[in-house]
């Protein structure tokens, strides 16, 4: 087992997306910070409805995924396929816009706190133009594995924990083998994972403090994982909330207008052109 250091950290930034929504994007803040096969990442989260009430009207997407994470919270999916998903306190989205897809993301909250992440995963090229649709999961439909100084929450992936045992996490068989955790740790907690190697990856710390070896994650940062097959995370005093993620790169052309992430500038046109001629979603 080789462990894994921290190569960069990310700092995510302040901005807003949507109608308004107030985010931190750390991924995908610029096109030349992504993470193959990861687009962005946004953390959202706010106790004023102010900052997220007019969420994310009816909008387009083409040639990607979306994981969205809701912490707490509640939001609701609608699509053009009439499709309509409940987000609620830890559930999951898992998207796949593919060829076309038309949402929104709505609160359906007037007050109180709401929170949670967003990822976009891109598709390969022979994947890109697949037909849309989406998974939703309740809580209780993530594999939830508990350990001395801890939980991990496995949203996608599969990984071995000091049991010993493989646990497949609530998504599979993805091209880009995802791995998705939400690790819990208490003060002191320490955990170790298998990580593939020749996979990109990140630490993302959302709460508390903790360690990768003995070099300290930054909070509210795309912490990039190096090259191994293996990582120690070690919570400090007042335990540690941390998402860890990753996948299997691509090592494809991206080229990106928006919500379309194709891997030529003639695909990006096109897409253009079936969004305005109301082919996107034929």
């Amino acid at each position: 087992m080789t462990l894994r250091s921290l190569k960069q950290i990310i700092p995510a930034l302040e901005t807003s997306d949507g109608a308004g929504v107030r985010i931190k994007r750390s991924i995908g803040q610029q096109p030349s910070v992504r993470l193959d096969p990861f687009l962005m990442l946004d953390e959202f989260g706010s106790a004023d409805a102010a900052d997220y009430i007019a969420g994310f009207p009816s909008h387009p997407h083409r040639g990607f995924e979306t994981v969205t994470y809701m912490i707490e919270g509640h939001m609701l999916h609608e699509d053009h396929l009439g499709n309509r998903g409940n987000l609620r306190n830890g559930g999951v989205q898992w998207m796949t816009a593919g060829r076309g897809i038309i949402h929104s993301e709505m609160p359906q909250q007037e007050e109180g706190v709401m929170r949670g992440f967003q990822l976009w995963l891109n598709l390969p090229a022979a994947d890109k133009m697949t037909k849309a649709g989406y998974q939703d999961f309740q809580p209780e439909q993530i594999p939830e594995i508990g350990f001395e100084g801890g939980t991990l929450k496995l949203i996608a992936g599969l990984v071995v924990v000091v049991d010993g045992k493989p646990h497949q996490g609530a998504v599979s068989e993805r091209s880009t083998r995802p791995l998705y955790a939400d690790i819990h740790l208490d003060a002191g907690g320490q955990l170790s994972l298998p990580v593939p190697a020749g996979h990109n990856g990140m630490l993302y710390l959302y709460e508390g403090g903790a360690s990768l070896g003995d070099v300290a994650l930054k909070k509210s940062a795309a912490n990039i994982l190096g090259d191994g097959d293996s990582i120690t995370i070690t919570a400090g005093s007042s335990g540690a909330r941390i998402l860890l993620i990753a996948g299997k790169p691509i090592g494809e052309p991206v080229v990106q207008y928006g919500p379309f992430v194709m891997n030529t500038k003639e695909e990006i046109e096109q897409t253009l052109r079936d969004y305005r001629d109301g082919r996107l979603t034929a």
